[in-house]
């Protein structure tokens, strides 16, 4: 399941259930969320239905990235019935990425 792309205006409907929702704070400039982004593709396909990925440009999306405090990109936030629950920032293997979910989830 690839990752869902969402905006300010779904956010909070995004994030909302018994699911953990893992968002990617990314912007079209950021070098490391580019490198990253397959990387969160695979780990979407893998963790299908155990964790949802999301993933909001915050230049586009300015609301929910001031809202959580984003200051460096990328940043990832796992949410629990729209609560966060972790936050990594900066760029992470895929194998890390995986292993973050599981510690965190």
């Amino acid at each position: 399941m690839a990752a869902e792309h969402i905006t300010d205006d779904n956010f909070d409907t995004a994030i909302a259930g018994d699911t953990p929702v893992v968002v990617d704070f990314w912007a079209e400039w950021c070098g490391p969320c580019k490198q990253m982004s397959p990387h969160l593709e695979a780990v979407s396909d893998e963790l299908a239905g155990k964790v949802k990925i999301a993933k909001i440009n915050v230049d586009e999306n300015p609301i929910a990235a001031s809202k959580f405090g984003v200051r460096g990109l990328p940043t990832l936030m796992m949410f629990k019935g729209g609560k966060v629950t972790a936050t990594h920032l900066g760029a992470m293997s895929k194998q890390r990425i995986a292993e973050w979910i599981k510690e965190s989830s």
